[in-house]
C-alpha cells in the first residue's frame, strides 16, 4: 500500500512489473490476506479482502483475466517481448497476453489502494488514474510511439486570423514534432467521464476545421455492489444509452478501448461497432490513424514532463 501511494515509484515499465509480481506474490500466500470473496452475480469476479485494521475489501478483480502469481513472471517476460517488436508478433495468444499483462499490472496497483484508509478514498483514486495513464504513455513509447500528456491550445480564426486560442488538457497526445496525430483520454473507467470525450472531440473539429483522431482507453467498467461481503456483487458503471446517442448524434470516437470489455459491447448494435478490447488498438488501429493527416497544434507538457 506504502508503495503503490508513491507516484514516483512508477517511472518505468520495470516498475509496473517488480510491484506486480510482488503484490501477487503476498496476496498468493493464504496468510497474507483475511478472505477471498466470490461476486454472486458474475463469480469470475473475486475480492480480497485484506488483513489490515480495516480489512479493506479490494474492488472486483475479473479472474478470467488476472494472472496467478505461479504464471505472472512467464508471462511479463513474455509481454516485453511482444512491445519490443509489436509490428511482427501479431498473434492470438500475443494480443491475449498484452491484454492480461496491463490489466493485471495496473488492478494489482488499484487492489493495493484499496487497502487505504475509507477517508483516503478520493486519494486513492486520483493514484491509480494518475498510474493507469502513466502506464498507457510508457507502453506506446515502449514500441515507439512519440506521446506525452498535456495542453493543447488551439488557435481560433476570426476573418482568417489567430484571434485568440482555446487550451485543453489531454491524458494522452500522439505526435511527431509539432504534428499532433491522436488525441486520447485514458481513465480506469468511463463513469462520469464518457459525456467530456465526445464534447472535445466535436469542438476541436469544430474549432481547427479538420478530424483530429480521438480514442478513449478505460481498463474497466464494473464496481463492487452490496454492504455485507457475503451477498457481494459487481455493477456496470457504463452507460450505453449516452455512448449510442453521443455516437449517432453528436459524432462517433475513432477507437474505444478496454481491457476487460463488458459482454453487452460484444453484442449490442452500436457498442459492437465502435468498442474493441485494447489489443486491436496497438496491433492495428493505432498505425492505421497514425496514416491520417494530422493538426498543426502547440503543445504545452504537463508540470511533470511527460
Amino acid at each position: 500500500m506504502a508503495i503503490a501511494s508513491n507516484k514516483q515509484n512508477f517511472t518505468e515499465l520495470k516498475d509496473y512489473v517488480n510491484f506486480c509480481e510482488g503484490f501477487l506474490d503476498f496476496v498468493g500466500n493464504p496468510r497474507n490476506i483475511q478472505a477471498e470473496i466470490v461476486s454472486r452475480n458474475e463469480p469470475h469476479y473475486h475480492f480480497i479482502q485484506f488483513k489490515n485494521t480495516e480489512f479493506s475489501i479490494s474492488r472486483p478483480l475479473n479472474s478470467k483475466l488476472l494472472y496467478t502469481g505461479k504464471s505472472v513472471k512467464s508471462k511479463l517476460t513474455q509481454f516485453h517481448k511482444v512491445l519490443g517488436s509489436v509490428r511482427t508478433m501479431y498473434t492470438q495468444s500475443n494480443r491475449e497476453l498484452v491484454n492480461r499483462a496491463v490489466y493485471t499490472m495496473q488492478q494489482c496497483i488499484g487492489a493495493s489502494l484499496d487497502a487505504l484508509p475509507a477517508g483516503q478514498s478520493n486519494t486513492a483514486r486520483k493514484i491509480n488514474g494518475d498510474l493507469f495513464e502513466r502506464f498507457i504513455r510508457l507502453l506506446l513509447c515502449r514500441i515507439g510511439i512519440e506521446c506525452t500528456s498535456g495542453v493543447i491550445h488551439v488557435p481560433v480564426k476570426v476573418d482568417g486570423k489567430d484571434e485568440f486560442f482555446m487550451s485543453y488538457q489531454h491524458d494522452l497526445i500522439i505526435k511527431s514534432g509539432e504534428l499532433v496525430k491522436i488525441i486520447g483520454s485514458v481513465k480506469t473507467s468511463s463513469k462520469d467521464r464518457l459525456d467530456k470525450i465526445f464534447v472535445d472531440k466535436f469542438l476541436l473539429a469544430r474549432l481547427t476545421g479538420k478530424d483530429v483522431p480521438h480514442v478513449a482507453i478505460f481498463l474497466n467498467d464494473v464496481q463492487r455492489k452490496g454492504k455485507n461481503p457475503r451477498e457481494y456483487s459487481v455493477n456496470a458503471t457504463f452507460l450505453p444509452g449516452h455512448f449510442k446517442g453521443y455516437t449517432v448524434k453528436l459524432n462517433p470516437l475513432d477507437g474505444v478501448y478496454y481491457f476487460d470489455i463488458r459482454p453487452n459491447m460484444l453484442t449490442e448494435n452500436i457498442l459492437k461497432d465502435h468498442i474493441r478490447t485494447f489489443d486491436h488498438f496497438l496491433f492495428g488501429d493505432l498505425w492505421n490513424l497514425l496514416d491520417r493527416q494530422a493538426v498543426v497544434a502547440k503543445i504545452e507538457p504537463n508540470e511533470n514532463g511527460n
